[in-house]
């Protein structure tokens, strides 16, 4: 069946969900305040402030499903705070008058340092920073009369990422032969979530009313050290791994104390001090979907860059 699903952003996620949906001949209404996103067809671009409720009171009408997947304007805790609470609450209550689930990706932020693995019923109880601010969005959530929910997702990798430890900050020095630098050790497991993956997991959940209502977790494969996927994007490129040397924690945290984005960025370190891994089975179950292999997922990451860098080249 043909029906009208609302994007909000053009970010990774937004860009993938909309590409999807349209390409099972839905009607995708994506909604960024420039007019950007992905060409296709199915996919109609709309300027819109995702926290206007004029704007997405136009938009939403008809919708069945609104996939918000906004980010802030900076990787800074007061910004998120600033930002993010309006836009989902506006988004809420227009959803709900529409009549559409709105369906969330979610970072692993509200679990706060994990002494093992993160299931669906870990606490989210995060008090401190960009931490906190996601535990509060989930609980609005929670408390909103229009159904959610919430797909949960450790770091990206994939087509279209751009910027995440597993894409911009790999996989070309990769392709470069350049010294790696990691975050924290490059021997510690950590789970990594492709994009296409949690895509198609917030489609199903929309067209499944069973599910509305929780926090689920994305299809996920089974946890690689920084150093197992480099070595893994670096014979899917067919070239010799390189070299990895460790940026360690404490420096950040110590450069943090002058420099507001390396605070930032420092303050979810602890995630590649120690194993940090998301069990995904359960959602799995539920959703009836299984994560794509790594092996597959690194091929189509490494060929996705490879392209984007040719381009670049091309552009110069």
């Amino acid at each position: 069946m043909n029906q009208l699903h609302v994007v909000t952003g053009a970010g990774p996620v937004g860009s993938t969900v909309a590409l999807q949906l349209a390409e099972q001949g839905h009607h995708v209404r994506l909604l960024t305040r420039s007019g950007s996103g992905p060409d296709h067809p199915s996919v109609e671009r709309r300027r819109a402030d995702a926290s206007n409720r004029a704007d997405l009171a136009a938009a939403f009408d008809g919708a069945v499903a609104v996939h918000h997947c906004i980010h802030g304007s900076a990787y800074a805790a007061d910004t998120w705070r600033r930002e993010l609470p309006r836009a989902e609450r506006a988004v809420l209550v227009e959803a709900g008058v529409a009549g559409a689930v709105v369906i969330f990706p979610e970072s692993l932020y509200s679990y706060g340092q994990v002494d093992g693995p993160m299931t669906e019923d870990s606490p989210r109880n995060a008090t401190r920073g960009k931490l906190g601010v996601r535990t509060e969005l989930l609980r609005e959530r929670e408390a909103s009369a229009t159904p959610t929910v919430s797909v949960a997702a450790s770091d990206f990798y994939g087509p279209l990422v751009r910027n995440a430890h597993a894409a911009q900050r790999m996989v070309p020095t990769v392709l470069a032969g350049a010294t790696m630098r990691v975050l924290g050790s490059p021997d510690q497991p950590h789970s990594w979530t492709y994009v296409p993956d949690l895509a198609a997991a917030m489609i199903r959940t929309a067209a499944s009313p069973e599910l509305w209502n929780t926090v689920l977790h994305a299809p996920t494969a089974g946890p690689l050290t920084q150093r197992q996927l480099v070595q893994m994007y670096a014979d899917a490129a067919g070239v010799p791994a390189p070299r990895i040397a460790s940026i360690p924690v404490w420096a950040m945290q110590a450069l943090g104390a002058v420099h507001p984005g390396t605070r930032e960025l420092a303050e979810t370190g602890y995630m590649f001090t120690a194993p940090f891994v998301l069990d995904s089975s359960r959602s799995q179950r539920l959703l009836d979907m299984a994560p794509t292999p790594l092996e597959v997922g690194a091929k189509a990451t490494v060929d996705w860059w490879r392209h984007e860098i040719e381009d670049r080249a091309t552009d110069r």
